[in-house]
Order: C-alpha cells, then sequence, then structure tokens
C-alpha cells in the first residue's frame, strides 16, 4: 500500500506516544497526573488508543480518550473486560495476535513485567503485560514496561523495525544498559528511550544508552524531550522537530 503520508512520532512524556501515520494511535496515554506531560488529554485525536498493561500511568486517560474520539482501546483481553465494564469501544487480543484499524495493523507482542491493574475503578487482575507492533506506514515497536528478554531478537527477525521505543529507568523496567542489548536484538533503524526521568526512581541519562548502543550497532538514536517528535519520510530521511516552536 502506498504511503499516505511521513511518518511522526511524538513522545507525550513517561511511555504516552502519538504515532501518527496512516492513521493515528496513541500508546499509554498517562498525561493528566504525568508531571512530565506537555499536552492535556484533550488534545489528543486519534483512531485508536493501545494500553500495554494495566498500571496507572499506562492506563492513565485512555478512558476520556477512547470515548472523546469514539476510538476502540486496543489492550490485552483481561484488561480490555475493565474497559468494557466503562462503557469503552475495545479490541481485547492476545500475544501474537493482530487486528487492523482503518489502514494500521497492531501486533501485541510480549513483555517481562508485572501486570495488575490499578487505576481507580479499574483493579484487579489484568492479564499479562504487553508491547506492541504498529505498522502504520513505517513499523513501530511499543515495548511496553518490560525487562530485557532473549526472544527480542525474534521480534526483530520478524518485523522490519524502523523506530523502538525502549524504557531505560530502571527499577521497574530495564536500564539504560539492558536496553541498549534490546536494540542490539531488536535492530530497529531508530531508537527512542522512554520511561525515565518522571520520577526519582527512574532517573537516568539518556546519553548513556545512546553511548551504549553506538557500541554495539549501527542503530541511530535519538533523544527528545517531552512534547517533541521524530518525522520519518517514506524516503528514509529522518529528523526530529519541536511541534510547538
Amino acid at each position: 500500500m502506498q504511503r499516505v503520508k511521513e511518518l511522526e512520532i511524538t513522545w507525550l512524556g513517561h511511555s504516552a506516544f502519538l504515532i501518527e501515520g496512516d492513521d493515528t494511535i496513541v500508546v499509554d496515554p498517562f498525561l493528566l497526573n504525568n508531571p512530565s506531560a506537555e499536552i492535556t488529554p484533550d488534545k489528543i485525536k486519534c483512531d485508536a488508543v493501545c494500553v500495554t498493561h494495566g498500571h496507572f500511568d499506562h492506563i492513565g486517560d485512555a478512558v476520556s480518550i477512547s470515548k472523546r474520539n469514539k476510538a476502540p482501546i486496543l489492550s490485552i483481553l483481561e484488561l480490555s473486560n475493565f474497559f468494557d465494564k466503562v462503557n469503552c469501544q475495545t479490541v481485547g487480543f492476545n500475544i501474537g495476535g493482530s487486528v487492523n484499524i482503518k489502514n494500521t495493523k497492531i501486533t501485541m507482542t510480549a513483555a517481562v513485567h508485572s501486570c495488575g491493574a490499578d487505576a481507580d475503578g479499574l483493579e484487579g487482575a489484568a492479564g499479562s503485560p504487553t508491547g506492541f507492533i504498529i505498522e502504520s506506514g513505517e513499523t513501530v515497536y511499543h515495548a511496553g514496561d518490560t525487562a530485557l528478554f532473549g526472544d527480542m531478537a525474534l521480534i526483530g527477525e520478524m518485523h522490519e523495525i524502523d523506530v523502538a521505543l525502549l524504557p531505560i529507568g530502571g527499577f521497574f523496567t530495564m536500564d539504560a544498559h539492558h536496553a541498549a542489548k534490546a536494540v542490539e536484538l531488536l535492530r530497529p533503524k531508530i531508537a527512542i528511550p522512554m520511561h525515565y526521568n518522571t520520577w526519582g526512581p527512574i532517573e537516568a541519562d539518556p546519553t548513556v544508552f545512546k553511548s551504549e548502543v553506538e557500541k554495539r550497532c549501527k542503530t541511530q538514536v535519538r533523544i527528545i524531550d517531552p512534547g517533541q517528535s521524530v518525522k520519518i519520510d517514506s524516503g528514509g530521511r529522518r529528523h526530529a522537530r519541536d511541534p510547538h516552536a
């Protein structure tokens, strides 16, 4: 299928990203109570909401964004049942499965993490933690909250990843050194660090991640601030810009 437009990825802070390709997908939209967020939920326009797991800092504002945009929430089946109870449109599927939203294919991947739901009104067991491969012209891998695991090599083998979004904060997820090894396994064209410096326990220096990646492979690391974007056109030219400048 011919690309409609270039892909643009905006880091909204923490693990929240807006991915604008053939369609617009928001992932883990934790915004209102996120000290690093540069945008409020009412400003988000999207075709689908992806939630990697049930922790409050990933569910975030998924419900209000879903209802405002009449957009489905995509999540693992057990977590989807919670969203059903608050009358959201949902697509509950499972690890290894894929769904199509308009012109975008979204595949659920494994992650290594814990996974209860702990957002207000949505507490309980919530399946397994996940990541997503989002194919919307270019291919984006959002790893979710995860430790380093060997099957990342299979994810990289099965999908030609243009951009990998990887946690580096340590404590709750892999740190910068382990995330650099993840990049080596995944072999994306670009890697963007996430899930760091939101709070004290996950303080991290993204330049350490960049340096470690450069020792291991040719992947380009783009360090961006909340509110900034990376644009990727179909000709392969890549650059970062601040959409608010």
